[in-house]
This record gives C-alpha cells, structure tokens and sequence, in this order.
C-alpha cells in the first residue's frame, strides 16, 4: 500500500487541523494504521493508531482527548482531528500502515509539516 499524507499548515495554538492520508492499493481495509510524528532535534514518536478490524484507537498520552483518528476504508482513506493544538505539537506528521495487527510498519506515507504558534 502507498500512503500519500496531506493537510498541514500554520495554525495558532488553540486552532484545529484535520490532516488526511490517501492510501493506493488493493486490501487497504487489512491494514492497521498509525500517526507518527518527528518534532526538530526529536526522534520520531507514535500519536495515535486505529485497528484494522473493529476500528479500536489508540493514542498517545500527549494527544489524547484532543486527537481524533478516523479511517474511512470505502475511500482508503485515514484522518488525524487535531483540535485545541499546542506549540509542542509543532513537527513533521506521517501516516504508516501495518498489515493486520503485526508490529512492523510496511509503509510510510511523506510527511506533513504541521506548525503551531504560540
């Protein structure tokens, strides 16, 4: 599956940004996927994940109860709500897809500047 994430941009803290990613293949629907996010001088980090099957989220303390992660599989598509945003949320956003529920991410979307002022 290829992943294509879309929706960054400048926004001031407390704002909302709703970032998209756009998966092509065939069995998109077999594919669990997750958020990450890499912050300046910081290593990358997961923010939120949704189940291939029963569509179970799962976040990050930092985000949780701001973000809010969908997946639309008519439309392969998946989605990062992101509400109430803090400076600290400020970095690259990528979606990833793992098949099922393994461990291992089998694709990388391109990233996604997100940037928050303060």
């Amino acid at each position: 599956v290829q992943l294509q994430a879309s929706g960054g941009g400048l926004v001031q803290a407390g704002g909302s940004l709703r970032l998209s990613c756009a998966a092509s293949g065939r069995s998109f629907s077999s594919y669990s996927m997750d958020w990450f996010r890499r912050a300046p001088g910081k290593e990358r980090e997961f923010v939120a994940g949704i189940r291939w099957i029963g569509g179970s989220t799962y976040y990050a303390e930092s985000v949780k109860g701001r973000f809010t992660i969908s997946r639309d599989n008519a439309k392969n598509m998946v989605y990062l709500q992101m509400n109430n945003l803090k400076p600290e949320d400020t970095a690259v956003y990528y979606c990833a897809a793992k098949l099922g529920d393994n461990v291992k991410i089998d694709s990388w979307g391109q990233g996604t500047q997100v940037t928050v002022s303060s």
